[in-house]
């Protein structure tokens, strides 16, 4: 796939100034910039991100008045269910209440709908399930429900009071609870801004409610509340963080910091064995966490239900949590196999209608593919074509699916835009879930590519490979390159450094590797210095000649006990004039 590169502009004189005075090197504090961070005390905060920064948690719209209820409950005696989500940010922040609510004497059950049988969120037929298990007058939703106007009315009306902690967008007008707490909304003297944790998801916000249940439970005399420590829920907390994509800046950047190094170190038995069954190494990463250890959690509520996955997480022993680690592992396994086969059919499908002219959004829908997974085919046909793509299967006489998103097209609002045409919808910008009855989906396909072509030009539809700063050779090396680590965890709003040399050329013959070729082994020069890099899956594309510019990831590789600069390879393109003219 062919990338249209966007270069950072580069800022010298205030990266120089701002350099001097924090005593950084200019490519790093440039880095900084890229990422919105322009004042000398944002940037030392971003690179110490430290627990004492995070905001007060009664300052949340609507924590107050879920903290007094809670609180309530606890002094009556009152029992409460936490009815939460299947994906990992619905269990760990399922996982985190139920810790902090069972040491402090609050009579907490718990309830995760089924995917297959129950659907998302707060559906009618989850609700009525959960009541009839569970018959309380006080249900906390945990990572849903911003968005259930009707089945939130008719609890509140048949008695049955609803919190709500949740991070999704809000339906308008909100839903009745007696409270909402979610960033997202608004509310007298609250904050809806980063400071205030727009950014959070649903296990960021259970953290906040545990830390405010503990402040005000510490001024009321609540029993254990001064001596309970927080800091140990902070595994779970990154975890979910992690899993579910939200930008890792503000509050998020402090509890995943703080939360990856309880990770690597964690007494959980639940993680120790869903490391040991995902072979994560003893340095884990913020990447390890998202594509090692959220995917396996995330295997029981796709295929079935997720309560295995929470039982892990609360196992009291190794020898309990071990085979629940192994079932996950392989539940893990089927999920891969049955995304590859149902990926291959619709790539099929999209490749035997698919016009590039017109269809800026791409919607497929097939009875017999697993609702389990449609959300991974979508981010996979997505990364095919770089269109908005809403894959859907079946679920008894609706089609039920999942959509990923591009930048500058907000799948949920267009979602809204075809309210007509569907059961229920709903979501973020960039990933959304939608319902719909088969007769209408050519209408719905139409529909969206309309409002599509309305909001997105053709250069958005090519990817975009987006490059912090233009670099010598001779300025990477094994110094330049540590400082980069300050940087992480990365992730969302806060990407891997990417940089461009230009005019470059082979310093010798370059090396195809792996089992089929598929990697290419290339040392490149500039005229200053040398470095070795190297492109995987670089497959059947056309490699560099001549005098190239190329774009890459910088690294450091060990091998043998040697730390060398290596570049990791994104795309290349010729040189310009001027660099080839330039070029020694």
């Amino acid at each position: 796939m062919k990338y249209r590169w966007s270069l950072a502009p580069a800022q010298p004189l205030l990266a120089g100034e701002l350099a001097r005075r924090l005593q950084l090197s200019p490519l790093l504090v440039q880095c900084l910039l890229n990422r919105r961070l322009d004042e000398p005390e944002a940037m030392a905060a971003f690179l110490e991100p430290r627990l004492k920064h995070l905001a007060d948690p009664l300052r949340l719209p609507g924590m107050e008045r879920a903290v007094e209820r809670l609180l309530a409950a606890r002094a009556r005696d009152e029992p409460l269910v936490i009815f939460g989500d299947y994906d990992v940010d619905g269990v760990t922040s399922t996982a985190v209440l139920l810790e902090v609510f069972q040491k402090l004497g609050w009579r907490a059950s718990h309830y995760l709908p089924h995917r297959m049988d129950e659907g998302y969120g707060l559906s009618r037929e989850a609700v009525r399930n959960c009541l009839q298990r569970f018959p309380v007058q006080l249900l906390l939703a945990v990572d849903c429900g911003s968005a259930s106007r009707e089945v939130i009315a008719e609890l509140q009306a048949g008695g049955v009071e609803v919190l709500v902690l949740d991070h999704h967008q809000i339906s308008d007008p909100p839903p009745p609870a007696f409270a909402l707490v979610n960033p997202r909304a608004s509310a007298p003297g609250a904050e809806a801004s980063a400071g205030g944790g727009l950014e959070l998801c649903s296990a960021g916000l259970a953290f906040k409610l545990c830390h405010a249940l503990l402040k005000r439970g510490r001024e009321t005399g609540l029993s254990g509340a001064d001596t309970f420590d927080v800091r140990p829920l902070l595994d779970l907390v990154a975890l979910g963080t992690i899993a579910d994509l939200v930008p890792l800046a503000g509050e998020n950047r402090i509890l995943v910091a703080a939360g990856l190094e309880r990770l690597r170190n964690t007494p959980r038995p639940g993680l120790i064995a869903l490391k040991q069954a995902a072979r994560c190494p003893a340095r884990l990463s913020a990447r390890d966490a998202a594509f090692q250890l959220a995917p396996r959690l995330n295997a029981a509520g796709r295929l079935e239900t997720a309560e295995d996955a929470l039982r892990l997480l609360r196992a009291a022993t190794l020898a309990e949590a071990a085979p629940l680690a192994e079932a996950l592992d392989r539940q893990n396994r089927e999920r891969q196999e049955l995304e590859r086969t149902i990926t291959a059919e619709a790539l099929a499908a999209v490749r035997a209608r698919f016009n590039g002219a017109s269809d800026y959004v791409i919607v497929e829908g097939r009875p017999h593919w697993h609702l389990g997974v449609v959300g991974i085919v979508a981010s996979r046909v997505l990364q095919q074509f770089h269109r908005p793509t809403l894959i859907l299967g079946g679920d008894g006489g609706h089609w039920r699916g999942s959509g990923r998103s591009v930048a500058g097209f907000d799948l949920a609002a267009a979602l809204r835009e075809c309210d007509g045409l569907l059961v229920r919808h709903g979501g973020h910008a960039l990933a959304a879930g939608v319902t719909l009855a088969p007769a209408r989906l050519e209408e719905f396909r139409g529909r969206l590519n309309a409002i599509a072509r309305r909001q997105l030009s053709p250069e958005q539809l090519m990817p975009s490979l987006r490059l912090d700063a233009e670099v010598g050779l001779e300025e990477l090396t094994i110094e330049s390159l540590a400082a980069f680590e300050r940087l992480k965890p990365e992730g969302q709003q806060n990407p891997p450094v990417q940089l461009v040399a230009r005019g470059l050329a082979h310093q010798r013959p370059l090396q195809r590797c792996g089992a089929r070729q598929q990697h290419v082994r290339m040392w490149f020069r500039d005229g200053r210095a040398a470095h070795e890099a190297v492109w995987w899956g670089a497959g059947e594309e056309s490699l560099p000649v001549g005098c190239f510019d190329v774009a890459f990831a910088p690294e450091i590789n060990e091998y043998n006990g040697v730390r060398r600069v290596r570049l990791r390879v994104l795309d290349w393109q010729p040189a310009g004039p001027a660099a080839k003219n330039g070029s020694a």
